[in-house]
C-alpha cells in the first residue's frame, strides 16, 4: 500500500513539474525560442521547431501522468527528455556559456556560475528519480490505464496461472 502512496505522490508531483514548465513555455513561446537557442545545440532551422514542439511534449506528459495512462511509458519518455535537459544544461557549463536553463520560464543569456548550473542539473536528477520511481512501481491509485491502476486482488491460484 505505502508503495501506491508513493506512486501516487511521484506521479501527481512529475505530472505538475512538466504541466507548470510546459504551460509557462506555452504562454511565451518566444522566449522559449530564446532560451532553446541560447543553448547553441541545434542548427538554427531546428530551433523554432524544438522551441514549439518542448511546451507540447511536457504539457502531454503531465496530462498522461495526472490521469494515470501509460505511467510506465510516460515515465520512461520523461526519462529520456530529463537526460536530454540535463545533458543540454550541462554541455552548457562545460562550453563556459553564461545561460538561464529556461526550464520554468526564462531562458538566454544570464549571469550565472558553476552552482547555478550543478542546482540545475540535482533538480532535474530529482525529478528523473521520481520517473525511474515510476518505471519501476506505475501503478497508484486514481490513475485510469489498466496497467497503471492498483490490480484487483485475485486468488493466489489465479495468479500463478497469469
Amino acid at each position: 500500500m505505502l508503495i501506491r502512496v508513493v506512486s501516487l505522490l511521484a506521479r501527481l508531483g512529475l505530472a505538475a513539474v512538466w504541466l507548470i514548465s510546459g504551460w509557462i513555455k506555452f504562454a511565451d513561446p518566444t522566449q522559449t525560442v530564446v532560451a532553446v537557442r541560447a543553448y547553441q545545440l541545434l542548427p538554427e532551422d531546428l530551433v523554432r521547431p524544438v522551441a514549439s514542439a518542448l511546451p507540447m511534449l511536457e504539457i502531454a506528459l503531465g496530462l498522461l501522468l495526472v490521469v494515470g495512462l501509460g505511467v510506465r511509458l510516460t515515465a520512461i519518455v520523461s526519462v529520456l527528455a530529463l537526460a536530454t535537459l540535463i545533458a543540454a544544461v550541462a554541455s552548457a557549463w562545460a562550453r563556459g556559456l553564461s545561460i538561464d536553463c529556461g526550464c520554468f520560464g526564462g531562458g538566454g543569456a544570464a549571469d550565472v556560475d558553476g552552482w547555478d548550473y550543478a542546482r540545475e542539473i540535482a533538480r532535474d536528477v530529482g525529478f528523473m528519480a521520481l520517473a525511474v520511481w515510476l518505471i519501476v512501481f506505475p501503478r497508484s491509485p486514481l490513475a485510469l490505464g489498466p496497467r497503471s491502476r492498483p490490480q484487483v486482488s485475485v486468488p493466489a491460484q489465479q495468479e500463478v496461472a497469469e
